[in-house]
Order: C-alpha cells, then sequence, then structure tokens
C-alpha cells in the first residue's frame, strides 16, 4: 500500500490495483475474497474505500434500484449507463460488469460485441455470464478479445422461468453431478472466478476443491474461497423478506426514512432552515438595499 500526501496532515493510504491475477493469487494463498454489488457513484465509491476486492455492478440493479419484479427485463443501455457511474467512482477494487438477459443468448458474435462494450463504453474490467458448459464457446471468443470472465452456476436468476423459481439447486446426485461437470468445464475454458449461488454447502465445497479457479459463493456456505451479496441486502434497503444467506449489517432503510420524516418536520414547523443556515448580503450592499426597502415601505404607505 503506498501513501500519497496532499498537503498538510497525514498522508492518504492507496490501496494498490485489484486484478484478476491478484484474485486468483489470493485462492493460492487462501485468504479469503470479498466482493460486493453497487451501482452508482456513491456506494461505490464507499465500498471501494472500505476496502472490497471486487465490484459486480450486478443484473440484480433490475430489483433493487430500477423496480422490476426479476433480472429479466434490464436492458444493456441500462447496465452500461450504471456501470459508468460505477467505474468513474472506483479506484482499487476490480470492477465487472453483469451481461444481461438476452445480451449473449443468440449468436456467439452478439455475446463477444456486448461484452466489448462494457470494456470499451462503460471501463468494467471483467464480465460476468450466467450458465454452465453451454457457454464455453462464448466465455473463449469473450477471453480472445481480451476481457477476462467470470462465470456463474447453481442458482442462476436470468434461467428463473426454466427453473420454476429460486431454488436450491444440487440437491440430489443428478444435479450435483451437472454442477460439478459444469464447474470444471467453466474453469477449463478459463473464468478467472466462478459465482456459486444457491448451492448446498457440501457440493460448494467439492467444487471449490475441484477447480483452481477461485469460487464466490452466495448462498453456498463458508468453504468457498470468497463472497458476494447484494449491498441493498447488507443494509437492508430492499423491501423483500431476505434470503436465508443475507446477512443485514446495518438498517439504513430506517435511517434514511427518519431523515425524511425529521426534515418535512422541520420545514413544517419552520425551523429549517434557520438563519445560520441562510445566506446574507454583504454589509455595504445591506445598508443600500435596506434603503432601498425603506423607500418602498414610504411609498406603499403613501398611497
Amino acid at each position: 500500500m503506498s501513501l500519497v500526501s496532499f498537503g498538510e496532515g497525514q498522508p492518504v493510504p492507496i490501496r494498490p490495483k485489484v486484478t484478476t491475477l491478484k484474485i486468483h493469487e489470493k485462492k493460492l494463498r487462501r485468504e479469503p475474497i470479498t466482493c460486493l454489488t453497487a451501482y452508482d457513484y456513491a456506494t461505490s465509491r464507499l465500498v471501494d474505500e472500505a476496502g472490497i476486492d471486487m465490484i459486480l455492478v450486478g443484473d440484480s440493479l433490475a430489483q433493487v434500484v430500477l423496480g422490476y419484479d426479476n433480472t429479466m427485463p434490464v436492458t444493456m443501455e441500462e447496465m452500461l449507463h450504471h456501470t459508468r457511474a460505477v467505474r468513474r467512482a472506483v479506484k482499487s477494487a476490480l470492477v465487472i460488469a453483469d451481461m444481461p438477459f438476452g445480451s449473449y443468448h443468440g449468436e456467439t458474435a452478439e455475446g463477444v460485441r456486448n461484452a466489448v462494450r462494457f470494456v470499451k463504453e462503460a471501463g468494467a474490467e471483467a464480465v460476468k455470464l450466467e450458465g454452465g458448459a453451454q457457454r464455453v464457446e462464448l466465455i473463449k471468443r469473450v477471453l480472445d478479445a481480451e476481457i477476462p470472465v467470470m462465470g456463474h452456476i447453481g442458482l442462476t436468476p436470468q434461467s428463473v422461468h426454466k427453473m420454476g423459481g429460486y431454488k436450491v439447486q444440487g440437491k440430489d446426485l443428478g444435479g450435483i453431478e451437472r454442477l460439478v461437470k459444469d464447474a470444471i468445464a467453466l474453469d477449463r475454458a478459463g473464468v478467472f472466478a466462478l459465482v456459486l449461488e444457491g448451492l448446498p454447502r457440501e457440493v460448494a465445497a467439492m467444487i471449490t476443491h475441484e477447480v483452481s479457479t477461485p469460487t464466490i459463493g452466495i448462498g453456498a456456505g463458508p468453504e468457498c474461497d470468497g463472497q458476494v451479496l447484494v449491498f441493498h441486502d447488507i443494509v437492508s434497503l430492499t423491501f423483500a423478506p431476505p434470503a436465508k444467506f443475507v446477512r443485514r449489517y446495518a438498517d439504513a432503510s430506517s435511517l434514511i426514512s427518519n431523515a425524511v420524516h425529521q426534515f418535512i418536520s422541520d420545514v413544517e414547523s419552520g425551523s429549517y432552515p434557520s438563519d445560520e443556515e441562510s445566506y446574507h448580503l454583504p454589509k455595504e450592499t445591506k445598508a443600500e438595499f435596506e434603503a432601498i426597502m425603506r423607500r418602498k415601505q414610504l411609498k406603499a404607505y403613501s398611497h
């Protein structure tokens, strides 16, 4: 960690830039990897400055920011817009853009073009794709375009209709076998990290042991190489009951609600803004202004 001085006061610590290579090295050293979603400048800056390893501009912004029922409707343009905002805020964390539903499900060339857009137009440093062995060809093509890829298997929200809802995956031997095959296929394809979502702890532990790529769990137990959660979930800014794996670290919902209620009360009571919170005329202008106002009042009285 280097130090940068801004004149007087103590030097400000600057974290080294996190890269995909450093993420892989953390697995080799058995150091836990941290990741959170973020979708705007303010939260991304706070998350980055707190020391997170990776920031995922997740397609979960569909629900927690845009108010959709699920991730399916969010568009490329919406994802690009939010990725740009995040990238402007982040100095150290690795920024990963989630490719939305429909942006890579057709022709391989289209998927590559959209991945390139995230890097060229929005500043992303990697992209995330949902799906197992069926994504191998696309992943290799995206890697050929010099773009790192994060994989994602298990409970994949873009497959919610096919899965019949948000259900834990790999609960029987057939499901476990499919997940292991998918994980190995993505590992061999060259993903730099692999999200394991909604898996039994035992299955996630086995996959983490089997693959060389770092595994990032969300609802997959503590044996994964790292963990990711949705920022809005950990600060209680969502309006649905939390999933079993969500741990809430703060109650930003109450904090914001209380602040707004207090503001309304202060305005209605006349206590805001106070004289100290108001701007005033300079002394020389104030004397002239008061003289003008007195003349106006005299003129009004004469009529």
